[in-house]
């Protein structure tokens, strides 16, 4: 009794547009029966009789309190939040959908409405008709599920494109969900795409799982996505440095390609570029320190790319003076940048880190004289989370440039950020194509390859929301 009069307390505190709101994340918690419900007795009454509200157990209660923002009653009833190993009996979906719906003004959900006008009935597409019972006829006439977001991609595109967003990270989330069976270490390290082993697939694709392991698991540790909902996406710095001082070391032609071919993509996907040519390599410090003093909380992350001669672990100033990457990095880290703290720090570096290849008639090396010992100690893997550190190649190998058509590395970089950005991949399976795309090139005279290679202390996934603008046209590679 005791236990029904918390309930019933809780429920006199909710508002109509509350109860229609734990219905509809209840919706599967309840079999889909949820458009009956008239009050909070009645959706409590019958989360009761199929035992989803224990009284020792009160956690669902709480969850649907925090989720629509009533936290002033789980405060009130001093309500429990549950042992950490509970299990969500709220869908990632019904979140999703109850979130989008937050996120519509009135104006916005007239004109959800209005361009459902000709796919649901009259009756429930009225003025007094909420957005969470339009979803749900939606779903009942198949125009709207968990792996069919179709449509309502289409009219938020229309309505509130800044919501595609939303849509985007879920997508990305639901593609990137994995089980608490452990990963193998054969696991993509795209953190995306596991392999059919890990996920517990047949032969033909199907969901299996040992005997006692319940299915819910599966989506127990979904990985996350960084979120990109700032005011700006970032700051993008580009150290393109074309002109040296050390004559072996030779000016770095068609490095302006890659320059404008970052600059425009990096915009379209909306940063703000800033260009530093011909760094020295004190400079280069400069240039990331200044950047790791300035205020980041209005923005996503930050990006720094860096084109220039390199040995091992380090780049080239235009001094012939060489720089450690991890000192570049540095000054972005949490304890030296607070306002970058758990936002993604993303490294692209095109460079050689080995020995220099002869030059071809258009192809040459972005490195440096044989003579020049590079050190293999030094650690150029950052050691600080959220951390993403892409190189154009291997330890101790030679890159390419195209001297009229830019580097290889850079140029499939901007081509898949183009290609696939709108397609909502996570940046790291973005790179897994530029690895494949650069592992296919050869250099024309002889077998030369080049391999590029990612360092990562991300913790999720990075995805970029689809730009609204058209993507900038580049030079073919």
């Amino acid at each position: 009794m005791e236990f029904h009069g918390l309930l019933f307390q809780v429920g006199m505190a909710l508002s109509t547009d509350n109860v229609n709101a734990l219905a509809f994340l209840c919706n599967e918690i309840l079999n889909r029966n949820t458009e009956s419900v008239r009050s909070a007795n009645d959706l409590f009454s019958r989360l009761l009789e199929q035992d989803h509200l224990p009284h020792e157990r009160p956690y669902l209660l709480t969850e649907l309190l925090r989720t629509i923002q009533r936290n002033d009653l789980v405060k009130k009833f001093n309500l429990s939040d549950g042992e950490p190993t509970t299990t969500s009996l709220i869908s990632p979906y019904r979140k999703f959908l109850y979130k989008m719906a937050e996120e519509l003004t009135e104006e916005d959900s007239n004109s959800v409405k209005f361009l459902l006008n000709d796919k649901l009935p009259k009756r429930k597409l009225e003025e007094n008709t909420s957005l969470l019972e339009v979803f749900l006829r939606m779903e009942q006439m198949d125009l709207l599920a968990e792996d069919n977001l179709e449509e309502l991609e289409k009219i938020i595109q229309h309505v509130c494109p800044r919501l595609r967003l939303h849509i985007t990270q879920f997508k990305a989330q639901q593609e990137s969900s994995f089980t608490t069976l452990g990963l193998s270490t054969e696991a993509s390290s795209s953190a995306g795409y596991l392999c059919r082993d890990t996920l517990g697939l047949d032969s033909q694709g199907n969901r299996t799982f040992p005997e006692g392991h319940h299915q819910t698991s599966t989506k127990s540790r979904a990985l996350g996505t960084y979120s990109m909902t700032q005011a700006k996406r970032g700051i993008c710095v580009i150290i393109n440095n074309f002109l040296f001082s050390l004559p072996s070391l030779k000016n770095r032609e068609g490095t302006k390609v890659d320059e404008q071919c970052l600059s425009d993509v990096f915009k379209w996907l909306g940063f703000d570029v800033e260009v530093h040519p011909d760094c020295t390599s004190e400079k280069m410090l400069s240039v990331l320190g200044e950047l790791g003093r300035r205020d980041h909380r209005q923005m996503d992350c930050v990006v720094c790319c860096v084109l220039s001669h390199g040995l091992e672990g380090r780049v080239y100033g235009v001094d012939s003076h060489t720089v450690e990457i991890r000192d570049l990095k540095e000054p972005l880290n949490a304890l030296n940048c607070p306002t970058l703290a758990e936002k993604p720090k993303l490294f692209f570096i095109q460079a050689c880190q080995g020995k220099k290849e002869q030059n071809a008639v258009y192809i040459e090396a972005d490195g440096n004289e044989p003579s020049l010992v590079c050190d293999a100690r030094k650690e150029s893997i950052p050691a600080e989370a959220d951390f993403l550190m892409s190189m154009a190649t291997v330890p101790s190998f030679a890159s390419f440039r195209d001297t009229k058509r830019g580097t290889w590395f850079i140029q499939s970089l901007c081509k898949n950020l183009v290609e696939l950005v709108p397609r909502g991949l996570d940046l790291l399976s973005i790179l897994t194509k530029v690895n494949d795309d650069v592992s296919l090139q050869t250099k024309h005279e002889g077998e030369k390859k080049q391999m590029p290679q990612q360092a990562s202390t991300l913790r999720k996934n990075v995805v970029f929301p689809v730009p609204e603008t058209p993507s900038p046209r580049l030079p073919s590679v």
